[in-house]
């Protein structure tokens, strides 16, 4: 036996390994399971060119026993084993990785055999641990560990152990087959993952599709823990609707069938396969304040985590699935993702490949796309204000209630339907549909026939100023000054022969009335039926806008708005004629609070003050008793 020091530095980099590198314990077995596949998958493809290895690629596996009263953890494997000095090379020196080696080396050699028949067997290599101190990992569970290694191809084998501190020690041993065992001597606070259960529960997550059994072998009771094949792997054409049901099921998305199942594999500079699904309801936690995607990151068929906001973004984390590469970088930790171009392009290819899947629904299958945005839309316009480079792609697909369609529209059908001479998008921001609906800005626009699109979701106050025009057409909202529609005739039963009376004196009282409730008072041309309305300054906020900037800070003060008053309504031009007349200054003045407050009532705010506005209106309705 011949006994070693760790090198320098190595003792505090174990502690950080085992202390702080993982996020939480369990991660150990992820770590010796993949690593123990990465040595199967080295000796299959060894094989192919090793006459001396092609006997030995039966039944490959991996094996975990657990020993309740020694307290001890074994995972072993039949895979490629190590000899004395890959053992010193790959566990006597943290963060270096035989694994890599192993590929470095396998990249020199591809020339060599890039005439050879066997040349397209280095595609089906499948190495994971790349990481170098995955294997540590284990001193996290276990106060000593064993490994017990036989290199394929030898007769010769060697016990490798270690406390994890002081350094480890190395002696020949007997070992009947190649491949690696591992034995951890468990901490008194990890005698949980020597349950079947808890071991299987760690495995169902982060290993189960690796494409080699994973069994826990009880007396001579073996189990497989895993599936053992990875459905993404699999060719589209043996997957069954069924396949991707359950698929679905296991990701957590839903219940039933999925509403889009994307399925691809791409190759080129980087190479990924996603599986990504698209549910008919809204997951739970949709609107969960963190926003987290939740698609999966697997590397070859290893999970790795299911939060990596480079992956996919936050305007997409309806979608669920998987993305499976070869080709990101890890940074130390599997759970420590370098953000680099690689991971970037991977995260592009799925939105752009998402994005493509919806715009064809959306052109082929209306019905469906419909379905779609009314549980999603919403958190889809998120992607509108957050995303430039997808803003256009975007706003091509998104869908909107009007005033002249029932069910959604989209905005290239509107500007279709547009006007002769009408330059602007017009819109309404509301609460609700059926608000939208009984608001008194639109009767000016009904009446000439104007389609106005409601925007009901506090999302879009945020994306709209980002977008000055669509389809060379800006957007107008018609609760904001400056709108003027008079150059569009209105229909034949809309118009009136009656001349608008002067109202000045009206308005001038009015304003004395009302003070500073309002920023003015003005004669509206788009009020048809209602008395009054109240409207933002060009530049101003909308209704909508102040909702939201109340509900983020209560002791936001909302601006003073502009009263718009319907000098052809029978209730405006009976006030006129008492201000005419000079009589009854104090109806004028309740009528011009009630009309104010009516309006503020309409668009869903009280009134500015309820005890004044019970008394105004028992006085109106006394009045109106005694005529």
């Amino acid at each position: 036996m011949s006994s070693h020091n760790f090198e320098a530095d190595t003792g505090k980099i174990l502690d950080i390994v085992i202390h702080s590198l993982y996020s939480n314990k369990e991660i150990f077995l992820r770590e010796l399971v993949s690593n123990a596949s990465d040595a199967i998958d080295k000796l299959r493809y060894l094989s192919v060119s090793d006459k001396k290895l092609s006997d030995l690629t039966d039944a490959f596996a991996v094996t975990i026993t657990a020993d309740k009263r020694a307290k001890t953890l074994t995972i072993s494997d039949n895979g490629i084993g190590m000899d004395e000095d890959e053992v010193i090379a790959s566990l006597g020196t943290i963060a270096r990785s035989g694994t890599k080696s192993f590929l470095e080396a396998l990249g020199s050699q591809k020339d060599k055999k890039a005439k050879s028949k066997d040349s397209d067997n280095a595609s089906d290599v499948s190495l994971i641990g790349q990481f170098g101190v995955g294997f540590y990992s284990a001193f996290m569970v276990a106060d000593k560990v064993e490994v017990l290694t036989r290199k394929a191809g030898t007769n010769k084998a060697y016990l490798w152990s270690s406390d994890g501190r002081t350094g480890y020690d190395i002696e020949a041993a007997e070992k009947a087959e190649h491949g690696t065992m591992i034995t951890l001597h468990m901490k008194k606070d990890a005698t949980e993952f020597l349950e079947q259960v808890r071991i299987g529960h760690v495995i169902k997550t982060y290993a189960d599709h690796i494409s080699y059994p994973v069994n826990f072998l009880d007396g001579d009771d073996s189990t497989q823990l895993n599936s053992g094949s990875a459905l993404w792997t699999r060719p589209k054409s043996d997957i069954t609707d069924e396949d991707y049901e359950s698929f679905f099921a296991d990701m957590g998305a839903g219940y039933g069938k999925p509403l889009v199942t994307l399925h691809n594999v791409s190759e080129g500079t980087v190479s990924f396969t996603n599986l990504l699904c698209i549910p008919q309801m809204r997951p739970y936690d949709l609107f969960d304040p963190a926003r987290k995607p939740k698609v999966k990151l697997y590397i070859n068929r290893v999970y790795i985590t299911d939060d990596c906001d480079a992956l996919i973004p936050a305007w997409l984390r309806f979608v669920r699935g998987i993305v499976d590469t070869a080709d990101i970088d890890l940074n130390v930790s599997r759970e420590l993702l370098q953000h680099n171009k690689t991971l970037d392009r991977i995260g592009k290819a799925v939105v752009r490949r998402i994005l493509s899947e919806l715009k064809k629904m959306h052109d082929k299958k209306p019905e469906d796309y419909d379905a779609l945005w009314s549980q999603f839309g919403v958190v889809l316009k998120e992607g509108m204000y957050e995303d430039a480079d997808n803003r256009e792609k975007l706003l091509a697909i998104s869908r909107f209630h009007s005033s002249e369609m029932d069910g959604l529209t989209g905005l290239s059908d509107y500007v279709s339907r547009m006007k002769e001479g009408q330059d602007e998008i017009y819109y309404l921001s509301a609460d609700t549909i059926t608000s939208a609906e009984m608001s008194p800005h639109l009767e000016g626009f009904k009446a000439r026939g104007i389609e106005v699109l409601y925007f009901t979701d506090p999302v879009d106050e945020f994306w709209l100023p980002l977008v000055p025009e669509f389809e060379g057409k800006s957007f107008a909202s018609i609760t904001k000054g400056g709108v003027d529609i008079d150059k569009f005739e209105a229909s034949d039963d809309a118009k009136t022969d009656d001349e608008a009376p002067d109202v000045d004196k009206l308005i001038a009282a009015m304003k004395e009335a009302l003070g500073s409730s309002v920023a003015d008072i003005r004669i509206s041309k788009t009020l048809t039926d209602s008395p009054a309305c109240l409207v933002a300054d060009e530049g101003g906020m909308d209704i909508q806008m102040q909702r939201l900037m109340k509900a983020h800070d209560p002791n936001f003060q909302d601006q003073p708005r502009i009263l718009e008053v319907n000098p052809k309504h029978a209730l405006v031009q009976g006030l006129n004629k008492l201000v005419t007349t000079g009589t009854d200054g104090e109806l004028v003045n309740d009528a011009a609070f009630m009309m104010f407050e009516q309006s503020l009532i309409l668009e869903g705010k009280p009134p500015q003050d309820v005890a004044a506005f019970s008394q105004r209106m028992t006085r109106l309705m006394t009045r109106g008793l005694k005529l």
